[in-house]
């Protein structure tokens, strides 16, 4: 099975406990090696001295103190739905349980169990037990003490009824405050008819890479549990989402941690925890927390009113490999592209034109091209930002007054054939769009065909794909296309800059040249 990221169903569903062995010190080849201690001087008149074992300093906290502090405040958090097929595994997926488990699942969980065996498929597989609702399974945390709670979106995403464990054993209903699919976060409400305890936020900006995190929440509905691990990396996009930025955790979590804290050892949360990294669906020790410096700012925009407010640009953007920055003479190829600027969007209206690179926004760099949705987002309607572009091989600053996120998202044979640095390239005319499915108000060059062993199929391109320009001027003929090529080639340019259109989306390609 392919390595998959997973965002756990809220579920109570099993997958099977594996052992696995560790084999210290194998060389490449498979062959198990002695480790020897080389001195720096006269290997063959020395002879190896036994090292004594160098002891690892004690942490500056006892993690035993961290645990009892917070998990009081760690809650179950149980769903009901009566959608069929919820809480069976990540996209409904039936899921491999070997027979040597199953007395061990069923002794666990007795004729509770929402999980059956079915021994027609030789007992490889398990399917849903026919309750007549889906039940779910996840993890949460307080943050006020009358009630309000974080936990993920998809835990509770799609549920009837919601019911909270509290740390007493009470189980209490819970109302749903508001919900963000595109962060995975959600607050919840429960009357406890006394204070509850809490845990703080902590700084997820502070944590480096190394730095101790513990991580609490009821994994496979066992009961509560805490595991510890280290920082393995910040930054994280993982295709969750528009704004993925997660911290990377190698303290273990499985199915049922969702939602719940990854904290520090000040006993602050630094991540929620959302997602794992496996290849069977167990934890192999990569795991994602979304940083707390991105739920808080979502968390307090849900608790004032339920809802997101998040700021708009109007642009289509694309990440700039080294080709395009050489082609555009920027140094590093860092910042967003705009591929696209949308009609009548605060970016038309502030000046940002289709192939400026975004550099800044508001004094803070976009290095990656995810930084400039998590930026913008952050801003509220009627905000003036200072946007830096790079535009005809200079900076220039623009100021724009962000808008306000619209509901949905705004997406981003012929005549004579030519052929130029492994493109076969015709004018749009009623064949050719009728043949490519290429509409009216479509204007450029179509691709007829690509040669595979050419760098035009390396960068992607197909035929039926649209060139609406070359090295920043508008084509029409398939002449006008190779006539930018040779001038691009006499000018001894290493690429050549296509913005191509595919469907509805515009998207810049640096076509490396070679000879015609």
């Amino acid at each position: 099975m392919p390595n998959k990221v997973f965002r756990f169903p809220a579920s109570k569903s099993l997958r099977a406990l594996a052992v696995v062995a560790t084999v210290v010190g194998v060389g490449a080849a498979g062959v198990a090696m002695k480790p020897v201690l080389f001195s720096s001087t006269a290997l063959a008149t020395q002879p190896v001295q036994a090292v004594q074992a160098v002891p690892v300093p004690a942490l500056p906290v006892n993690i035993a103190d961290v645990v009892e502090k917070v998990t009081p405040a760690v809650v179950t958090i149980k769903t009901s739905s009566s959608q069929q097929g919820r809480g069976q595994g990540p996209a409904g997926a039936r899921e491999a349980v070997p027979p040597q488990f199953r007395e061990f699942f069923q002794r666990f969980f007795g004729p509770d169990a929402p999980w059956q065996f079915d021994d027609r498929s030789g007992g490889q597989q398990s399917v849903p037990a026919p309750h007549p609702h889906a039940r779910g399974l996840g993890s949460g945390f307080v943050i006020e003490k009358d009630g309000l709670i974080v936990t993920n979106n998809h835990v509770i995403d799609g549920a009837d009824t919601i019911t909270v464990e509290l740390n007493d054993g009470r189980e209490v209903a819970a109302k749903v405050i508001g919900t963000d699919d595109k962060t995975d976060l959600a607050l919840l409400k429960v009357d406890a008819g006394k204070d509850l305890p809490t845990i703080k936020f902590g700084n997820s900006d502070r944590m480096r890479v190394g730095d101790w995190v513990i991580a609490v929440g009821n994994p496979f509905g066992v009961g509560k549990t805490a595991t510890v691990g280290i920082i393995s990396a910040r930054h994280r996009d993982i295709g969750a989402g528009p704004f993925d930025d997660f911290l990377q955790i190698d303290a273990p979590i499985n199915q049922g941690n969702s939602g719940g804290p990854a904290l520090n050892l000040n006993g602050e949360v630094v991540g929620i925890n959302a997602a794992i990294f496996t290849p069977s669906g167990g934890n192999v020790g990569i795991g994602f927390a979304i940083p707390s410096t991105m739920a808080q700012e979502v968390i307090a925009d849900l608790k004032d009113d339920g809802e997101i407010d998040r700021g708009w640009l109007g642009v289509h953007i694309q990440g700039l490999t080294p080709a395009i920055a050489d082609s555009l003479n920027l140094k590093k190829p860092e910042g967003a592209l705009v591929a696209k600027v949308n009609e009548d969007s605060p970016a038309a209206k502030g000046g940002l034109r289709q192939g400026d690179v975004i550099l800044a926004v508001d004094g803070k760099d976009v290095t990656r091209l995810r930084d400039l949705p998590r930026y913008i987002a952050s801003l509220n309607a009627g905000d003036k930002a200072e946007i830096v572009v790079w535009r005809d091989g200079k900076k220039q600053s623009l100021k724009v007054t962000i808008g306000e996120a619209p509901a949905k998202p705004q997406l981003l044979a012929s005549a004579e054939p030519d052929t130029v640095n492994g493109l076969g390239l015709a004018s749009l005319d009623q064949s050719s769009r009728r043949n490519f499915d290429i509409g009216a108000d479509v204007s450029g060059v179509v691709i007829t065909e690509v040669d595979p062993r050419s760098p035009a199929a390396q960068q992607g391109l197909h035929p039926g794909d649209v060139i609406l320009a070359v090295g920043g001027k508008s084509v029409s003929t398939p002449s006008e296309v190779k006539g930018a090529f040779q001038r691009a080639q006499s000018h001894k340019a290493r690429a050549v800059l296509l913005l191509v259109q595919r469907q509805s989306v515009e998207r810049f390609v640096a076509l490396p040249l070679r000879d015609a």
